[in-house]
């Protein structure tokens, strides 16, 4: 079983690799379709646009959702074979904290806000409360808070 850097890892190659374009002026947008071989005025109706300033060209769309969808059944999979939360969760939870400096700050909701966790979930769930708990107690322990 990998572990959840190496999952996340592994899913940041992949998605890295997909056919995206970022555009955040009409100067890049047009680099952009160039380097794919469109003409920025003519073929704007071959993209669609997605989050965060990126464009997918429509031939890839499929692929991508095909590839987003797999990250999310491989980390959900992951998440459930977590029975007692002192692996993956805990894993998880320990790098997403560090990630978002509980360490310096004390606040939770950064690393829920990015593993698209509500409170209510946590509360629902006994292992994943029990793995945030070990991972947040790790890291007041070696902060010496």
């Amino acid at each position: 079983m990998e572990s959840y850097r190496e999952l996340r890892e592994r899913q940041q190659k992949e998605f890295n690799e997909l056919p995206l374009g970022f555009a955040f002026s009409m100067e890049q947008f047009r680099g952009m379709m160039e380097r794919w071989g469109l003409d920025p005025e003519k073929d704007q109706d071959k993209l669609y646009r997605i989050p965060g300033g990126g464009f997918i060209q429509k031939k890839d769309h499929k692929h991508f959702h095909e590839v987003a969808d797999r990250h999310a059944a491989e980390l959900e999979a992951a998440k459930k074979s977590d029975t007692d939360g002192t692996g993956f969760l805990y894993q998880m939870f320990l790098y997403e904290l560090d990630n978002h400096e509980y360490g310096y700050t004390g606040d939770l909701e950064d690393t829920l806000d990015c593993l698209g966790l509500t409170w209510e979930e946590l509360k629902a769930s006994p292992v994943m409360l029990k793995a945030l708990d070990k991972a947040s107690t790790e890291i007041r322990e070696r902060e010496g808070c």
